[in-house]
């Protein structure tokens, strides 16, 4: 049992030893180690700082997107609607504008059917008045002069027109 504890001057020895250890590793090597450790505490906090900087500015440029996105969607919904007004004016205008082309065409349409029924009836009042002083000289067994033919004509025109109006 001897052997495990130390002696007095063998611990004496060992304490003198280690303080002069303690001493120089003091002197020499713990300020480099210290130097060393804070320097790498102040990169690990430098590198905190800044993945914090960058973190926030992520967020910044996150809410900027959002808003250009909110704004880019406000304005291609704002253009979507534009185009459908457009649409929707055009197609009005190109529904006015076969209105009116219908209309005209309609209008031309009875004005000639106007004209023509017109013709047709100055044409069918010119052939019965030839009739008529043709089968009224029948009738009468003689024939009648240019002048009583005229009259008689004019006459018969004047009779028919008046049935015309009514």
């Amino acid at each position: 049992m001897e052997a495990l504890i130390p002696k007095a001057p063998e611990i004496l020895v060992s304490l003198v030893s280690f303080l002069v250890l303690l001493v120089v590793l003091g002197k020499f090597a713990f300020p480099p180690v210290m130097r060393m450790l804070d320097e790498r505490a102040e990169k690990i906090r430098e590198s905190l700082e800044k993945a914090e900087e960058t973190r926030v500015e992520a967020e910044r440029l996150l809410e900027e997107y959002k808003q250009q996105m909110a704004e880019a969607r406000t304005e291609a919904s704002s253009i979507i609607e534009q185009g459908r007004k457009v649409a929707e004016n055009m197609k009005a205008e190109i529904v006015a504008q076969a209105r009116e082309e219908a209309d005209a065409e309609k209008r031309k349409a009875i004005e000639a059917i106007q004209s023509e029924k017109t013709a047709a009836m100055a044409e069918l009042q010119g052939q019965v008045a030839e009739l008529s002083v043709a089968v009224a000289g029948k009738i009468i067994g003689s024939s009648l002069e240019a002048k009583d033919h005229e009259a008689l004509i004019e006459r018969y025109l004047a009779e028919v027109g008046s049935m015309n109006g009514n």
